[in-house]
């Protein structure tokens, strides 16, 4: 398959077996992101939403096969060298959120700058200091001044839910990941968050990944993808 200097994510005849299995969990003939996509991944429990999740972010890589991000090919270098690729060019929303609940709301926005000199430059190109570029996100996503020092431990769901997407984009990295983050909301704060985590995206000209079994959510993409139709392990397993 022909990639461009925009194709953002590039998969190609990847196998991958989590230890002691004997049967792949997830095989792919091919799969590609393009620059500013924004794409609906949806599954069902076992279909590989998890295994393609840790090899995009480089946690794994696979025994066959290519991954490709950014140019950058995750499955030809180090651990250490997919660890600071992760932190400097994904930003990640965890179904659980993640936050560390001994720090502040700002604090935990702007974790990844302490991790990654790219981002904390990045982000200082939309801010004067690290903290106005993390109060311009704040504000973006509805958090209001008020809340901003105190522990995360005292928020509500939804407000951590945007704390969690603030830190995700804070340095404004190509890739995001959202995994199931709105599977404890409401309908009507899944509609607001997915509204916003888009608005945002577009702003930083970010690649989003969204991933949901909430198929309601799926009319707001352009990009619709059902993994259990990709996977052939899916398929072998069913």
């Amino acid at each position: 398959m022909n990639t461009t200097n925009d194709t953002v994510i590039d998969l190609q005849n990847v196998s991958f077996s989590w230890p002691k299995q004997t049967v792949p969990t997830l095989q792919m003939d091919a799969f590609t992101v393009q620059r500013q996509d924004q794409v609906f991944i949806s599954g069902p429990s076992g279909s590989g939403k998890s295994t393609l999740l840790a090899l995009i972010g480089g946690i794994v890589v696979p025994q066959l096969g290519t991954i490709t991000l950014l140019g950058t090919e995750l499955h030809s270098i180090s651990a250490s060298a997919r660890d600071q690729f992760r932190v400097d060019h994904i930003g990640f929303v965890f179904q659980q959120f993640n936050l560390i609940p001994y720090l502040s709301i700002l604090d935990n926005v702007l974790l990844p700058c302490q991790f990654s000199k790219y981002r904390r430059q990045r982000a200082l190109a939309q801010g004067a200091t690290l903290r106005a570029a993390a109060e311009s996100l704040l504000q973006h996503l509805d958090l209001a001044p008020a809340l901003w020092n105190k522990p995360v431990t005292q928020l509500s769901i939804g407000q951590q839910q945007r704390v969690a997407a603030a830190r995700a984009l804070i340095g404004q990295p190509e890739i995001i990941v959202a995994d199931e983050p709105t599977s404890a909301l409401d309908a009507d704060r899944q509609q607001g968050f997915l509204d916003l985590v888009q608005r945002e995206c577009a702003q930083a000209r970010s690649t989003l990944l969204f991933v949901s079994h909430d198929q309601r959510l799926s009319t707001h993409f352009s990009h619709q993808l059902a993994l259990n139709e990709l996977n052939h392990a899916a398929h072998a397993e069913a």
